[in-house]
């Protein structure tokens, strides 16, 4: 009888080795069934970050202070800083991850700003502290409604603190003519600047004066807190010229001669009495003046309190145009305590047509008006005028 067992075995054996084979063959790494798909993932990108400075809940910033947005792994879409309904200008950089406002925030003010760049959004809301002192404009020389000044006119600006830092104050001055003219300023103290043309102005223009003294700070703890416009309306060009020494005064409308009148000038006896030379300004006028000795009591031969007509003056030591009833010396003689008189009849018509800042050119005596004789700031070059800028570099 024969056995068949161990031939079974064997060859279960083999079948099974067989399949093993097989099974790890298709298992091997990399090998891909026809039609099977591959599985794959990518990482979802992370939002630009954006920084508000001032910060959100921001109290007490300091005025002056810009706001500065930026982006970090992104670009800025739109950037909006809002206070009172009005928006602050700004800029951005070449790469838009980086905006700057062009003003500096006001004092006392509440500010909202908001950003986006891509999915981003960001807030701030802030508020700007209260200066312990405010710089205001108090005058300003000339600011009549309705007046037409003179060719010389200066601008006269007095301010309410003295000022610490004038430079900052200066560059926020603004003087625009419809007819273009240098000019510069000149601090006569720590409260008071005053600004004139390099020339004359043109005649028959409007200049425009602004002061964006808003968040200027002014010293410390000192700031801006509103901006101020004024317009200056430029009249006909009146130019007196006045020779002492031949006693006559020519006054020229717009280059034109439009008056020869005869004159006496002061006396020359002291200094008190001599008229200035040099280039004035008509300040003010009145009709009547009264006109006392200074430094003189009742009974000195030189004493004297009268009421004089149409009266235009020149200068702050008591110098005048004025009429006189003294038509014996007029075009002869120097016989007064300093003014220029002249013909009641032409002294009128002087005062009717003379505007605040017409030039007094006088010539003939030998002294000279001081630049701060009054309006006497044409007697300083130009070149020296600037010199009291703050913005020019001292030596």
């Amino acid at each position: 009888m024969t056995n068949t067992t161990p031939w079974r075995k064997t060859a279960t054996g083999v079948a099974l080795l067989a399949a093993a084979t097989l099974t790890a063959s298709c298992s091997a790494a990399g090998d891909t069934l026809p039609g099977a798909s591959q599985a794959t993932t990518s990482a979802t990108p992370e939002p630009p970050t954006i920084t508000i400075t001032p910060a959100q809940g921001s109290t007490k910033v300091n005025p002056g202070k810009r706001v500065v947005v930026t982006a970090d792994g992104g670009t800025l879409d739109e950037v909006t800083v809002e206070t009172g309904g009005q928006e602050l200008d700004g800029t951005f950089n070449d790469a838009r991850t980086k905006w700057v406002s062009k003003t500096p925030l006001k004092p006392a003010t509440d500010y909202n700003v908001t950003a986006t760049a891509g999915a981003a959004t960001a807030a701030s809301a802030f508020t700007t502290r209260k200066p312990q002192r405010v710089l205001e404009i108090t005058d300003v020389t000339p600011n009549i409604k309705g007046e037409k000044v003179g060719v010389g006119m200066p601008i006269m600006v007095r301010f309410n603190q003295p000022i610490a830092n004038k430079a900052a104050v200066e560059r926020a001055l603004h003087v625009e003519a419809e007819k273009p003219v240098d000019g510069a300023w000149r601090w006569i103290d720590d409260s008071y600047a005053i600004y004139r043309p390099a020339k004359y102005w043109a005649p028959h223009q409007t200049v425009t004066f602004t002061a964006a003294l808003e968040g200027v700070r002014a010293g410390k703890n000192m700031w801006g807190m509103k901006n101020y416009d004024y317009k200056i309306n430029i009249g006909d060009k009146m130019v007196s010229k006045i020779n002492i020494a031949k006693h006559v005064m020519y006054v020229y409308r717009n280059g034109k001669r439009v008056q020869t009148m005869a004159i006496s000038a002061g006396k020359a006896t002291t200094r008190e009495y001599t008229t200035t030379s040099g280039i004035h300004l008509t300040m003010e006028r009145a009709n009547p003046v009264r006109m006392i000795s200074p430094g003189r009591e009742k009974g000195d031969p030189e004493y004297y309190d009268v009421m004089i007509d149409h009266a235009v003056r020149i200068s702050s030591s008591g110098e005048y145009i004025h009429a006189k009833d003294n038509i014996w010396a007029q075009g002869r003689q120097n016989v007064s305590h300093g003014c220029i008189n002249a013909r009641p009849d032409q002294a009128k018509w002087y005062y009717d047509n003379s505007q605040r800042g017409d030039i007094v050119d006088i010539t003939g005596t030998d002294r000279q008006l001081e630049w701060n004789n009054g309006w006497g700031f044409w007697q300083m070059s130009f070149k020296e005028w600037k010199k009291g800028s703050a913005l020019v570099k001292k030596s």
